[in-house]
C-alpha cells in the first residue's frame, strides 16, 4: 500500500492540505499522531443511516451514533426520517436539528419525509423543509400510491433535491421476513419475493422519465433491480442507487437462525449478490451505504421471525469492503473510496472539505459487537476476522475519533 500512497493522496484530493508548509505557531499548536503503517483516506459519507433520535433513543442517539460513525471513518451521514416526530414539517424537524447541533461530532444531514407521518396519505411540507434537508425519503415505508409519488417527484424536482426511494410493494410481502429462496423453503420461513422491490422501481422509473426528478434507489438487493437501473441510466435518466456491504458479500445461504441476520430488504440469492457486484463494477450501482439500523438487544433476540428488521454496519463497513472485496482483487482501493465517499457526496451535494480518516490496513481483528460505540450490537459479521483498524478520523481540524490501545 505504501508505494501507492502519494497517488492515492492525489486521487483523494488531499494533497492540498499536506502540500503546504505550516507556520512555527501552527507547528507548536499541532497535535502529533504516530500514523506509521497507515493510509490516509478522505472521510467517508453514508447517505443512509438511522440515528433514532428523536423518538427512539433507547436504540441509538445522535451522540452515540455519530461517535460510531467516526470510529468507522465516516465524517458525514444522511439520516432517515422514521423518527418521532417524523420530520414532515419544519416544526417536527427542529428537535432533530437541536440534537444534531448539541451532540453530533460529525456532519449530520437529515432527510425530510415525503409524506405526512410517512403514511403515504398526504404530502409533507416539502417546500418548508427544503432549506434544512439533504433530500426526501419515506424510508421504512414505500410510497404505495403512484399518484402520490408522481406529485412528490414533481415538487421535489422543482426544489432541486434528491428523492431517495424505499421501494417496497406492501401488497406482495404476505408476512414475509427473509428472502423467498432456498433457505426460507428449507427452514419453513415466510419469504419476501424479489418483485416487492423491483416492481416499485419499474413503476417509479417511468415517472422519473416524465418528471426529471433526481431519483435515488435505497438499499438495492435484487438482480432485477440492478438491470432496471442499468437500462434507465442508458436512457439518460437522472437515477442513482446504493447497496449495502452485507448484500455484496453475503447471500441467503449465509443465513442463521438469529435476528442479527434479519434486515429489510433481506439477504437475497447468490445470483442477486453477483448481479450487485457486476453493477458495482460497471457503474450501475453508485455507492455503498450501510443502512445502519440499531435496535435494542431484546428486539434482535427473537430469531428471524420475531426480531425487528435492521442491523448495524457503520463501524464494520470499510473493513468488510476492504477485506472481502479489495484484498481479494474484486475492487481497487480507489474504487472502494468512490463507493464509500466520493459518489455519495457528489449526488447529495455534501462537500468533503479537509475531512480525513486514517487506517492501518495490516491489522486483522475479530468483529466483537461489545466493542462497538453504537448502542446497536446486531451485526451479521459478528466473529468474522477483518482487516483494517481506524486509527484517526478528523472533521476539518477537529479530531472526532482516535484509536487508543
Amino acid at each position: 500500500m505504501q508505494e501507492n500512497y502519494n497517488d492515492l493522496m492525489q486521487y483523494c484530493g488531499l494533497q492540498s492540505i499536506y502540500g503546504k508548509k505550516m507556520s512555527a505557531e501552527q507547528l507548536r499548536a499541532a497535535e502529533i499522531f504516530d500514523l506509521s503503517n497507515s493510509v490516509i483516506l478522505p472521510g467517508f459519507c453514508d447517505v443512509h443511516v438511522h440515528l433514532r433520535e428523536p423518538g427512539f433513543s433507547y436504540k441509538e442517539t445522535i451522540a452515540t451514533g455519530t461517535r460510531a460513525c467516526a470510529r468507522g471513518g465516516y465524517t458525514d451521514v444522511c439520516t432517515m426520517p422514521n423518527l418521532n416526530p417524523v420530520p414532515d414539517s419544519l416544526a417536527n424537524l427542529k428537535p432533530q436539528l437541536a440534537a444534531i447541533d448539541r451532540d453530533a461530532c460529525i456532519g449530520v444531514h437529515p432527510l425530510g419525509a415525503i409524506t405526512r407521518g410517512e403514511k403515504g396519505l398526504e404530502m409533507a411540507a416539502l417546500e418548508e423543509l427544503a432549506p434544512y434537508v439533504s433530500g426526501y425519503s419515506d424510508d421504512g415505508k414505500g410510497v404505495q400510491d403512484a399518484g402520490m409519488m408522481r406529485e412528490a417527484m414533481q415538487r421535489i424536482r422543482a426544489l432541486g433535491k434528491v428523492l431517495a426511494a424505499h421501494c417496497e410493494d406492501e401488497s406482495l410481502l404476505l408476512g414475509g421476513y427473509i428472502h423467498d429462496g432456498a433457505y426460507a423453503k428449507e427452514h419453513g420461513h415466510a419469504g419476501i419475493c424479489s418483485k416487492s422491490e423491483w416492481g416499485p422501481i419499474e413503476r417509479d422509473l417511468e415517472m422519473v422519465a416524465q418528471t426529471g426528478v433526481a431519483y435515488h434507489v435505497c438499499h438495492v438487493s435484487t438482480k432485477e433491480s440492478v438491470e432496471l437501473i442499468r437500462q434507465a441510466k442508458k436512457q439518460g435518466l437522472n437515477v442513482t442507487c446504493e447497496t449495502g456491504p452485507h448484500y455484496l458479500v453475503m447471500s441467503d445461504a449465509d443465513l442463521q437462525e438469529h435476528g442479527r441476520f434479519k434486515m429489510n430488504p433481506p439477504l437475497r440469492a447468490e445470483a442477486d449478490r453477483q448481479a450487485l457486484l457486476e453493477g458495482i463494477l460497471d457503474g450501475t450501482v453508485d455507492m455503498i451505504a450501510t443502512d445502519h439500523a440499531p435496535h435494542s438487544d431484546e428486539e434482535k433476540a427473537r430469531g428471524l421471525k420475531g426480531s425487528s428488521f435492521g442491523v448495524v454496519g457503520i463501524e464494520t463497513a470499510f473493513p468488510v469492503i476492504y477485506t472481502k472485496l479489495v484484498r481479494t482483487g474484486i475492487l481497487s482501493l480507489e474504487k472502494a473510496i468512490e463507493l464509500l465517499a466520493t459518489n455519495a457526496r457528489d449526488r447529495f451535494g455534501i462537500p468533503a472539505g479537509n475531512d480525513i480518516t486514517v487506517w492501518d490496513l495490516g491489522v486483522r481483528e475479530t468483529v466483537d459487537p461489545a466493542k462497538f460505540l453504537s448502542k446497536g450490537k446486531a451485526t451479521p459479521f459478528e466473529g468474522d476476522e477483518l482487516y483494517g483498524r481506524c486509527m484517526l478520523t478528523m472533521c476539518g481540524d477537529k479530531t472526532v475519533y482516535q484509536y487508543v490501545k
